[in-house]
């Protein structure tokens, strides 16, 4: 049985190992990369200023005011946020600004939940105060629990139970003999993105969905409820966006331009990221007199949570009348804006960027975040006064509306997307953040940049460097899908490996639709709870569960504010391909296993079949209807994805070994050199990674290598336009798009290669 003190003990174990070990040379006698010696050491002397700065006793006092009230999208809280960062980063000397758009934001106008056979039972669909919680008691300005883009609905049919709602819960379901057809379905959070579930489902015919916390998940089970410990309350509710964001994030009515005021917007009846039956959110006090009224066969051990009941698929005989309409209006974004001007490079740019909206008071998600970037801010705008010149443009960027959808980053790229297409090289999101190790994500083009960013930085509690941390528990932790040979190369990796990027926050617009290099930092790991979207994600929870002293917060700022520095301020942006090749080498090879996985399963399914036959001639009492047999997959050709990964690799090589000669003798090279034109280079490798008709059937999503996954949501599917067409049994459009991402391939490659001539030119 898992035991978190037996992992905190393991990685405390490996931490000291690390300690003990023989110490290499010293990080601060090599040159950054991208630096020349003499520019490296001036660069290391700023960042140790700078990560003097962000101050916790601060970070908590604008925690403190940020949280204070509900500052959900449309609230006047969230208006009056927006204004006081504004006046925050105007009277630290920074210019900044508010650029606001107008978007669709539904909000509950009524809603009804209640069980009509075998008895009745109205739900209670609201989230109570917690005595001692001073600001769960706000309820006149909380908004109610609700999913938003849910559409208006008056539905009344049989329950039927779908675990996660997810495409191989409706195989299982099949082959139970259970529809959902004419249903309404409750699933339990977990195993996808909660917009998912009301999708699959109405694709299965059913006319409505519920979706619960279940405590098995996210309740008294992995601890004790809120506010005794930090876990969620029976009657907590997850709030959240169901708006089918993998096909496009954003406003709805505008997508893929600025929802500005002259912006021609579709009718709400044409927007197609609208759930197509309506969806809500409930409690488990709410979903266990619901579940417990159904019959039907026992469910497998794996879709059983943690609520005293026998859990049924169904259907009924509970039958549930559920009833939602919607205030269809548009409500303002406010997107806080400054900027630090280039010295040397003014039109390049480095962004930075966190949102500050909330579905309530919100100080894990996302205050926690927005609080670290504001002390880079503050501490930044100190550098400036003492003589400080990033020779790259700094653009700091405060979201309003991300958790609707992504909104106010999304409209904002969709009207600058020319000017970012010239200008941003890097974009360096946060999110929630709390306490624990260093999480790392983004374009593995920067895997080795953001490595050594984190081996500069202190951890505040172990001891060592917030890398070394994050080595330790990738060696010893709870990561159960972890193979030897990931903890292998953990520890004796040169680098860490970074997580690929899906959807679910700011970053979605910059990479995947402009294709901009970002990555997405935060810490957490020791600090578990269930209070997330409810109106117990406030200042009190915060500061008692979670990064409770803000030292975290701290080193979040330090962290992303040191790779924004770095960034700002190397002579050669510090992109490296090698570790990008070995990446896109292991994708290459998934795909093509996946292929040849599903070849097996299929002729496996289909021998199974002729056997079941041949049982049912054998013994004329067996009544089971067999499935019909597939089509044996084609042998797809994946030729033109291994041209064009041999492609990639040769370019990277070459750059790095043009890199190296560069960085020789100290960067003597870079000093004299003449490097906009690599720079430009370097910036545009990420935009090659585009298709200007995006993926199948949702042109918005144009990065070929990183996707949210159509039916995952937040989770990301590398090589998406290959991978789902075999997930989905697609095999002509999969040979199609084995062609068209190899030909992308081909193209990143040549971009790298020119990259590669021109540094080798700049620096003869």
């Amino acid at each position: 049985m898992y035991n978190s003190s037996l992992m905190k003990t393991g990685v405390a174990l490996v931490i000291g190992l690390c300690i003990s070990a023989p110490l290499a040379i010293p990080q601060e006698t090599a040159a950054l990369d991208g630096f020349t010696a003499e520019s490296s050491r001036a660069e290391r002397a700023w960042e140790a200023k700078f990560r003097a700065i962000p101050d916790p006793a601060l970070m908590r006092a604008y925690m403190e005011r940020l949280s204070a009230r509900p500052h959900h999208v449309g609230s006047a809280y969230d208006r009056n946020n927006a204004e006081w960062l504004l006046a925050k980063l105007r009277e630290w000397g920074l210019d900044a600004q508010i650029e606001s758009f107008d978007v669709l934001f539904p909000t509950p106008k009524e809603r009804l939940i209640e069980m009509v056979a075998p008895h009745r039972f109205v739900a209670r669909i609201e989230e109570p105060t917690v005595p001692g919680d001073p600001t769960s008691a706000q309820h006149d300005e909380q908004l109610p629990t609700y999913n938003a883009y849910s559409i208006d609905g008056d539905v009344t049919g049989p329950l039927v139970y779908v675990n996660h709602g997810v495409p191989d819960d409706y195989e299982t379901l099949e082959r139970q003999g259970v529809s959902v057809k004419g249903a309404i379905v409750i699933a339990r959070y977990g195993g996808s993105w909660r917009g998912v579930k009301p999708k699959v489902a109405a694709e299965h015919g059913a006319i409505g969905c519920l979706i619960y916390s279940d405590p098995r998940d996210d309740g008294f089970a992995p601890g004790l409820p809120f506010p005794a410990g930090a876990f969620r309350p029976k009657n907590g509710v997850q709030r959240g966006s169901v708006l089918d964001m993998p096909v496009y994030p954003g406003d709805p009515l505008t997508p893929g331009v600025g929802a500005t005021p002259d912006a021609k917007r579709l009718p709400i009846s044409e927007a197609v990221t609208l759930t197509k039956i309506p969806v809500m959110p409930i409690s488990y006090a709410d979903a266990q007199p619901l579940l417990e009224a159904l019959e039907g066969r026992t469910v497998p051990a794996a879709w059983r949570g943690g609520l005293p009941i026998t859990y049924r698929f169904g259907p009924g005989p509970a039958k549930v009348h559920l009833k939602l309409k919607f205030n269809w209006d548009q409500k303002p974004l406010y997107d806080v804006i400054a900027r630090i001007p280039g010295a040397l490079y003014p039109d390049e740019w480095i962004l930075r960027g966190n949102h500050h909206d909330a579905w309530v008071n919100g100080a894990e998600d996302p205050v926690s975040g927005t609080i670290s970037v504001m002390e880079e801010a503050r501490a930044m705008a100190a550098l400036l006064h003492e003589g400080w010149k990033p020779k790259r443009t700094i653009v700091f960027c405060v979201w309003d509306g991300e958790e609707p959808g992504l909104l106010g980053s999304t409209e904002w790229v969709e009207t600058h997307a020319d000017e970012l297409a010239r200008k941003a090289a890097v974009y360096i999101n946060s999110d929630s953040n709390g306490r624990g190790y260093l999480g790392m994500e983004g374009s593995h083009s920067l895997e080795h940049f953001i490595n050594g960013v984190a081996r500069d930085i202190d951890d505040p509690e172990s001891g060592v460097t917030v890398w070394k941390r994050a080595q330790a528990e990738r060696i010893a932790g709870d990561d159960r899908a972890a193979s030897p040979a990931d903890r292998a190369e953990a520890r004796k990796g040169r680098d860490l490996r970074i997580g690929a990027l899906g959807s679910g926050s700011d970053f979605s617009a910059f990479l995947d639709h402009v294709g901009v290099a970002s990555l997405n930092l935060g810490f957490g790991g020791e600090d578990d709870g269930g209070i997330y979207h409810s109106i117990y994600d406030d200042f009190y929870w915060y500061t008692h569960f979670s990064d409770t002293r803000f030292v975290y917060g701290r080193a979040l700022a330090q962290t992303a504010g040191t790779a924004v520095m770095r960034l700002a301020g190397a002579d050669l942006l510090p992109f490296e391909f090698h570790n990008l090749a070995d990446t896109v080498h292991r994708y290459v090879d998934e795909v093509k296993k996946l292929a040849s996985d599903k070849r097996e399963q299929t002729v496996e399914r289909n021998q199974q079949i002729d056997d079941g036959v041949f049982a049912a001639l054998e013994d004329p009492q067996l009544t089971t209807v067999l499935p019909a047999k597939e089509t044996v997959p084609p042998f797809l050709n994946f030729a033109p994805l291994e041209n064009g990964l041999a492609a990639l690799e040769r370019a990277a090589h070459d750059f790095d070994h043009a890199a190296s000669h560069a960085a020789a003798d100290g960067g003597a090279a870079l000093a004299h050199a003449q490097l906009k034109d690599v720079n430009d280079r370097l910036t545009l490798v990420e935009r090659t990674f585009l298709s200007g008709a995006g993926l199948p059937n949702r042109p918005w999503f144009q990065h070929q290598i990183y996707a949210p996954g159509l039916y995952t949501g937040y989770g990301v599917k590398t090589l998406p336009a290959v991978r789902e067409a075999i997930e989905q049994k697609q095999w002509k459009l999969a040979d199609e798009q084995v062609v068209r991402v190899g030909k992308v391939l081909e193209d990143a490659a040549a971009a790298i290669a020119a990259a590669a001539k021109a540094l080798k030119t700049a620096t003869e």
